[in-house]
């Protein structure tokens, strides 16, 4: 978000997926996180280092320290791949999800989320408009 991290992936990308895990939405802020899955030797950091913690015994997440945006996700049983959130991305529509992962933790109110109304914007800078579902 603030810009004081950069990285760059090289090689294939393994996957992308739809989070929905307790760990992932406490540590997001949000209802649902999107990672893609690369090697982890394809992700190097060109500008700043970003902070580290252990969100549980087998994962080591990193962040940037500065504004606090949510980077990668490691799970120590896959030590040759590593996620990288989607939103981070300088193009995040370059890539699509292919998959949701951790259903059973889901908020319950998730699966009812696409009927909802949509507006373009803002829901205030749209009143007059009728949103779409």
């Amino acid at each position: 978000m603030c810009g004081a991290i950069r990285y760059e992936c090289s090689g294939p990308i393994e996957s992308v997926a739809l989070c929905h895990c307790e760990s992932c939405r406490r540590v997001s802020g949000a209802h649902i996180v999107a990672w893609l899955t690369v090697r982890a030797d394809g992700l190097k950091f060109t500008q700043g280092s970003p902070r580290e913690f252990a969100s549980s015994a087998p994962v080591q997440r990193r962040f940037c320290a500065e504004c606090g945006s949510p980077l990668t996700y490691r799970h120590r049983d896959s030590p040759a791949s590593i996620d990288v959130t989607v939103a981070t991305l300088d193009d995040p529509n370059s890539v699509a999800p292919e998959y949701h992962v951790w259903m059973e933790d889901a908020v319950r109110w998730e699966r009812g989320c696409d009927a909802l109304p949509k507006y373009q914007t803002s829901r205030a800078a749209d009143a007059s408009v009728k949103p779409t579902k």
